[in-house]
């Protein structure tokens, strides 16, 4: 089974994607394969609304969201990361989120996939949970199923990441019940 691992953040080398590299390095010996999208490295446009993608024609927008939508669709499971700006995500990440209505409307390609969700934050309580919450609010209109961390709603961290423990445990509970969920299905 494959997991995909989203770095919503554009700065490169930042909380998230070491989030992510973690994330993916626990599921990989676990014998998942994986793969990562970090938007520090992609051009994705805002959403225009033009319909097209209703239509079942492909979005008329030339970016990376072509290579995107193939990786989301192959992905069993999806674990995004973003930072928290202005008490939500990333635009970033609200670009790709909104752009993968494709997705939705051509055969609903991300239903009964499972979703994680972290977010790192400048102090304990900056905003994670609702940036989390946004995230999971994307995934439940692509009838995906978020797995949490156990005690709450995914990974919750503070900036820097690699200073904050307790945060990180919340990381690595939230991909080990995602992992757990995966075999289960898989047995």
């Amino acid at each position: 089974m494959k997991i995909l691992g989203i770095s919503g953040s554009p700065t490169k080398e930042g909380n998230n994607e070491k989030i992510i590299s973690v994330v993916l390095e626990i599921a990989g010996t676990k014998g998942f394969e994986t793969e990562s999208i970090l938007l520090s490295e992609k051009k994705v446009n805002p959403c225009i609304a033009c319909g097209t993608c209703a239509r079942g024609e492909k979005c008329p927008i030339n970016d990376d969201m072509q290579e995107i939508y193939t990786k989301l669709a192959e992905a069993d499971a999806i674990v995004i990361s973003s930072p928290v700006y202005f008490g939500g995500m990333t635009a970033q990440l609200k670009a790709l989120l909104d752009r993968s209505v494709l997705l939705r409307r051509q055969g609903f390609q991300l239903k009964g996939k499972f979703g994680a969700a972290m977010a790192v934050g400048g102090s304990r309580n900056g905003g994670q949970e609702k940036t989390i919450q946004g995230i999971h609010d994307s995934m439940l209109v692509h009838g995906m199923m978020p797995v949490g961390d156990g005690a709450h709603f995914g990974g919750i961290a503070q900036k820097p990441v690699d200073d904050d423990e307790i945060g990180m445990k919340t990381v690595i509970d939230t991909i080990e019940n995602l992992c757990e969920t995966l075999e289960r299905i898989e047995a």
